[in-house]
């Protein structure tokens, strides 16, 4: 399994208290999912949700994101048949044809960025139907 998480300490709304957060990304099943759970240390206040989609709630994406880093995936053969890169597309996202033509120039020029998990779960779609990519992370 393909995860990667963060610990944020806030102030507990309830009381005052601090608050613990464990807040990350997962990919299970072929799928992305994210979580997060909270305790406070002076209160009964906690809590656990989980999710999957490709919708990962922002807060969780940029406190990955400041804590980690982002990571670019890109093809290890640019010039590679778009076929493959645009059907792993729009199945892993559900996007038009369009859509994925745009973010198929954008993988051949660029890369693509978002947290490691977002762009593993990316590339394992690629992959599957046949096309080389690596994915970097900015503290490769």
């Amino acid at each position: 399994m393909i995860t990667q998480g963060v610990k944020i300490t806030t102030r507990c709304e309830a009381c005052g208290g601090v608050l613990m957060r464990d807040t990350g990304q997962f990919i299970d099943r072929g799928r992305l999912w994210w979580g997060t759970e909270g305790t406070c240390l002076a209160c009964p206040v906690a809590w656990c949700e989980q999710d999957f989609g490709d919708a990962t709630p922002e807060e969780i994406r940029q406190a990955l994101l400041m804590e980690h880093g982002s990571a670019r995936l890109r093809l290890t053969e640019p010039e590679a048949s778009a076929v493959p890169v645009l059907r792993a597309l729009r199945e892993v996202h559900g996007l038009s044809l369009a859509q994925a033509r745009a973010m198929t120039d954008e993988l051949k020029t660029t890369g693509l960025v978002g947290t490691f998990v977002e762009m593993e779960l990316v590339a394992s779609w690629l992959r599957q139907h046949s096309v080389g990519v690596a994915v970097e992370t900015s503290s490769a």
